[in-house]
C-alpha cells in the first residue's frame, strides 16, 4: 500500500502477474459490494466454526484445507475490520493482477483469496475421496459397504457368490 500508487502498476515475471493496488468491500470479484458488515459476519462465523472443528482433526490433508481458508478468512477479515472507511466496513486490499495490469483479464484478487480458494478445493477433493476430519475413509465412498473391503459388487452378488 505504501509502495504501489493507485494505478501504479508494477509488471513481474515478463508480464504473468502485475502488483497493483485495489480496495474491494464487497466479496470475491467485488460482488455485492454493498454487504460489508455481512461479509465481516460470516467471516467471523467460519474462523469460529474451524477453531471449533480443529478439536477433532486427525486429517494432515483437512488440518492444512481447513489452515488455508481459516488463514485467508483471518487475513481479510482484518482488512475489513481495521481499513478505511471504518470499523466492521473497511475494503480488503488486492493486490495481484494475472496476464494484464488492472484486473483487464482475470479479477484483482490477494493472497488471503488465494488461500481460500485453495483451501476450499483440497476440502472439495478430500470430501469426494471420502476422507473425514479423523483421518479415516468413508464406507460408503470406499466400497466396503457390501461387507467386502473395495468389493463394488454390491449385497445382492455376494450373497449369489
Amino acid at each position: 500500500m505504501a509502495t504501489i500508487a493507485p494505478g501504479a502498476d508494477i509488471r513481474v515475471l515478463g508480464g504473468l502477474v502485475y502488483l497493483t493496488q485495489a480496495r474491494n468491500t464487497g466479496a470475491a470479484f467485488s460482488f455485492a459490494e454493498g454487504f460489508t458488515v455481512v461479509f465481516t459476519l460470516i467471516a467471523v462465523a467460519v474462523a469460529v466454526v474451524i477453531v471449533r472443528t480443529a478439536r477433532r482433526l486427525a486429517s494432515l490433508g483437512w488440518a492444512v484445507a481447513l489452515g488455508l481458508v481459516l488463514g485467508g478468512a483471518v487475513g481479510n477479515l482484518v482488512d475489513r475490520v481495521f481499513r478505511d472507511p471504518g470499523f466492521l466496513r473497511g475494503g480488503v486490499v488486492d493486490f495481484v493482477s494475472v496476464f494484464a495490469p488492472d484486473g483487464e483479464v482475470y479479477p484483482i484478487f490477494n493472497l488471503a483469496d488465494s488461500a481460500i480458494v485453495c483451501g476450499g478445493v483440497l476440502g472439495a477433493v478430500l470430501a469426494l475421496r471420502g476422507v473425514e476430519f479423523d483421518g479415516t475413509r468413508s464406507s460408503t465412498r470406499s466400497g466396503t459397504a457390501s461387507g467386502t473391503p473395495g468389493s463394488d459388487r454390491g449385497d445382492d452378488a455376494v450373497a449369489r457368490d
